[in-house]
């Protein structure tokens, strides 16, 4: 079965990003969609995004997943007008948890470090594990792994403390009203450059981290690690 296609990074952005933050902003008012209506209508574009990864893909994705939860958690507090700390705590539980379940998953016989970054889809594992049986490095291979996991674990704690200190910055306004559907969109979009492109960078070095251990220890090239 084939694998489905990636999706253009562009479209992708505008449905769960700037496109629900614009309608959030610039619609909530009583003369246009009102405060419930822009609400329902800004969560509805990530969450037919996300279902229809999950249904494309025909498999449980545990970060597609957590994202569909934070999206209905983030409507909850809205329609429901509970006090903004909720969404500051949502905001920091999701990364958080990602992050947890990355570190634990360290003392298993799966990190999921393999599943990100060491995998067959992104690395050329069958060589590379062929090299290290070859020079007697796998053990300590494997521990380089498990430094990488606690590594990809901070990224997402990084990512939770922000969530939490961007949050409690820009969302004041009560639940209910249009200030806190204005303020969530802005949120929204400052999100991604102060959140995720810093996280995505520290993914970068964690990425780098391997492949110089699997340079070291394999004596493969980065070209020759990567899949072709």
């Amino acid at each position: 079965m084939t694998e489905p296609a990636k999706p253009n990074t562009l479209i992708e952005l505008l449905i769960t990003l700037i496109i629900p933050a614009l309608i959030l902003m610039k619609l909530s008012g009583p003369e246009d969609l009102g405060v419930v209506n822009a609400l329902l209508l800004a969560l509805a574009f990530p969450l037919f995004w996300g279902g229809r990864d999950l249904l494309m893909r025909r498999k449980l994705n545990l970060f597609a997943a957590l994202g569909l939860v934070s999206i209905l958690l983030t409507g909850g507090i809205g329609l429901l007008q509970l006090d903004t700390q909720w969404l500051a705590i949502k905001e920091a539980a999701v990364p958080g948890v990602i992050g947890l379940a990355v570190i634990v998953s360290a003392y298993t016989s799966k990190p999921l470090v393999r599943v990100l970054l060491f995998s067959p889809a992104l690395m050329n594992v069958d060589r590379i594990q062929q090299n290290l049986d070859q020079r007697g490095t796998g053990d300590v291979f494997e521990a380089r792994l498990k430094t990488a996991t606690w590594m990809l674990g901070g990224s997402f704690f990084f990512s939770a403390v922000m969530n939490y200190i961007l949050a409690t910055w820009i969302v004041v306004s009560p639940a209910g009203t249009a200030a806190f559907n204005e303020e969530l969109g802005r949120l929204t979009l400052l999100s991604y450059p102060m959140i995720a492109l810093p996280s995505m960078l520290i993914m970068m070095a964690v990425l780098f981290y391997l492949t110089r251990a699997i340079r070291t220890l394999a004596g493969l090239k980065l070209a020759e690690a990567l899949k072709q």
